[in-house]
């Protein structure tokens, strides 16, 4: 295991990046305070969020080999608890027939 305070090339962390991490976040929480206080500091409206959600998603989705590393990783995850497992009592899942009678109307052609 490699140790914290050294970087990916061997270089020993020096300055904020070699303080005690409950240093760190003490410093940065009065950084944003002060911020606040000179109205300096920015806070995303509701649509900002979206917008940045959306390009974060999109620049995600672009990389094919990442989404598909997920998908494996959710698929095993699946198999050994997943809802074709969970007891019929379950408040998820329950019968299949259901489901695939309704796809299968919802398909018509």
């Amino acid at each position: 295991m490699a140790d914290s305070k050294h970087g990916s090339h061997g270089s020993s962390l020096r300055g904020f990046a070699a303080m005690d991490e409950n240093r760190q976040r003490a410093i940065a929480s009065e950084g944003g305070r002060a911020a606040h206080q000179k109205g300096t500091a920015h806070e995303f409206t509701s649509q900002e969020a979206r917008e940045a959600g959306r390009k974060g998603g999109e620049a995600v989705s672009r990389d094919r080999a990442h989404m598909s590393a997920i998908g494996r990783m959710g698929g095993e995850s699946s198999r050994g608890g997943g809802l074709r497992n969970a007891p019929s009592g379950s408040s998820r899942g329950g019968a299949h027939e259901p489901h695939g009678e309704a796809g299968r109307l919802s398909h018509k052609g």
